[in-house]
């Protein structure tokens, strides 16, 4: 069986981070998930300050190092992608760090392993909020009552007014996915899809201008890529708040098993699963 460990959201909780270290060095998983969101709150700034890189280069990539270095051969495939609330100024440190053989960054690529493929992607739908980085339109050009467009907010990484005006999360997807078959896919996103119980935030009663706000604030294209094409397993963050809200931190279209590892207690949430059986998933907060 091929056993897999998933995260997402941690936000640079070092707590977090070190509960995840011991379990990975308890139970040798073969593949880790990493989905977004992976420093402190605050590292969106626009300053390109060293201090920005600091968390990364001086606590993640060390202690994955270590790890790599106790567990030898064993040591986990480790796929990662960054988060809305990561900046892109902290891409080029992530990517740096594959070199040293800590990670493998996976945003907007395919791996191969044995009969499984792996794809990540980091873009979420336009939210409240102003860092633009890791924010694209989703299926149109159209945002929701209360959300800024990714043609305002701000950037830490200059992109084209083309980029910010004409794409979109569901020609990503299509132009990652191509026409390769879904049946042993597994896909890393940061956000959820539409309408599931793994998006639902905590916007009840909520109105701007007196139009109520959707409390289902996952991807339609996420949604319907998944409605089509069905691949294996799809995991998701970024609603913190969604699992308790629903009661769910799993849900199912169809053949396609997804799994939500965003929390907003304290603690890890780490989700458990195999490649071979996904459906017997588990979810544990430590």
């Amino acid at each position: 069986m091929t056993s897999c460990f998933f995260v997402s959201d941690l936000h640079g909780r070092v707590k977090r981070y070190e509960k995840l270290f011991q379990a990975i060095a308890d139970e040798h998983p073969n593949i880790v998930f990493i989905g977004g969101d992976i420093l402190p709150h605050g590292f969106s700034s626009l300053s390109a300050d060293d201090a920005h890189q600091n968390f990364i280069r001086d606590f993640l990539v060390p202690e994955f190092l270590k790890l790599r270095h106790a567990m030898g051969e064993t040591y986990p495939r480790v796929f990662i992608i960054l988060g809305n609330d990561d900046s892109r100024l902290e891409e080029a440190t992530v990517v740096d760090a594959v070199t040293q053989g800590v990670w493998e960054y996976i945003h907007n690529r395919r791996v191969d392993i044995g009969a499984y493929q792996f794809y990540g992607y980091a873009y979420v739908p336009p939210t409240p909020f102003l860092l633009k980085d890791w924010e694209r339109y989703d299926v149109s050009r159209c945002v929701d009552p209360g959300c800024v467009s990714p043609e305002e907010g701000r950037r830490t990484v200059a992109v084209s007014e083309q980029e910010k005006k004409y794409k979109t999360i569901k020609e990503d997807i299509e132009l990652l996915a191509e026409n390769a078959n879904m049946e042993h896919a597994v896909f890393l996103f940061h956000t959820p899809p539409h309408k599931t119980h793994l998006d639902r935030a905590a916007l009840d009663e909520k109105k701007i201008e007196h139009v109520s706000l959707d409390v289902h604030v996952g991807s339609i294209a996420v949604r319907r890529f998944i409605e089509s094409r069905q691949p294996l397993v799809t995991l998701h963050g970024h609603i913190h708040e969604s699992a308790r809200l629903t009661g769910f931190w799993k849900d199912a279209i169809g053949r396609t098993q997804m799994f939500s590892a965003a929390h907003d207690g304290p603690e890890l949430s780490l989700v458990r699963f195999s490649l071979e059986n996904p459906t017997e998933a588990t979810r544990q907060l430590i």
